[in-house]
């Protein structure tokens, strides 16, 4: 048996673990966890773009919402010299979990010091840091309007100017959602995808949908104006969807 296979061996088993351990999670609290299995690769690859796209640049990225890790392979091997990443991720056993991948062959020798993971929410961090990528894997759709509107704007004050934020959205979920859901939850739905519409009129500069994820989603990036003195707040009324 080859390296190569051994290795991929080992990364298949270790992928069934964390599927298992994030099904595990979901169960515990599916409103904070937000799906019952971990980002595919095609999306993983989708939300990192903004990354890939300023290759061998020294970056400060932050990720929020990370779960077992599905995004954070994406990132590690990426990370240039200079980089920085920070994981905010508020559940103790998915932050252990990253912890032990930060410490993976993964990420290039000697750049262990590079990564921090952040057992908080992204609304409580402060590292006394700016980014130049956010990458968000939040379930908005489980949040009121208003604390999805507090981490939108926290991430757009932490992004310097020109940065860019991409989060996500399954598709096909507001009619599971609609038929199973009560009056009152719907209504909340509704009122979170038209908050982040005020936001996506406003800062969007892209948006992909990923058909090789399970269930499918749509990814959004948007980026901070390069002059934020005036940054407008994002309409959320009128918006129809």
């Amino acid at each position: 048996m080859d390296d190569w296979t051994t290795s991929h061996d080992r990364a298949l088993a270790q992928r069934h673990a964390e599927g298992w351990m994030f099904l595990i999670e979901a169960a515990r609290d599916l409103r904070t966890t937000g799906a019952i299995a971990p980002s595919g690769t095609a999306l993983a690859r989708a939300l990192t773009e903004p990354v890939r796209a300023r290759a061998g640049r020294p970056l400060n990225i932050l990720e929020a919402g990370a779960g077992t890790g599905a995004v954070t392979r994406a990132l590690l091997p990426q990370l240039s010299s200079g980089s920085h990443l920070d994981v905010a991720e508020a559940n103790p056993r998915f932050a252990a979990r990253l912890r032990h991948l930060a410490n993976t062959d993964l990420l290039p020798a000697g750049r262990e010091k590079q990564v921090h993971i952040h057992p908080r929410r992204v609304e409580e961090l402060d590292t006394g840091r700016r980014y130049d990528v956010i990458v968000s894997g939040l379930p908005f759709a489980n949040f009121t309007p208003h604390h999805v509107e507090t981490i939108m704007d926290r991430y757009m004050d932490l992004l310097h100017p020109g940065g860019t934020l991409t989060y996500f959205a399954y598709l096909g979920t507001r009619h599971a959602r609609t038929l199973l859901s009560s009056r009152t939850r719907t209504r909340r739905h509704r009122a979170v995808e038209e908050l982040l519409a005020g936001y996506q009129r406003h800062y969007a500069t892209g948006c992909w949908t990923v058909w090789g994820n399970l269930p499918p989603a749509k990814v959004w990036q948007l980026t901070q104006p390069a002059h934020t003195a005036s940054r407008p707040a994002p309409a959320t009324t009128g918006v129809s969807r």
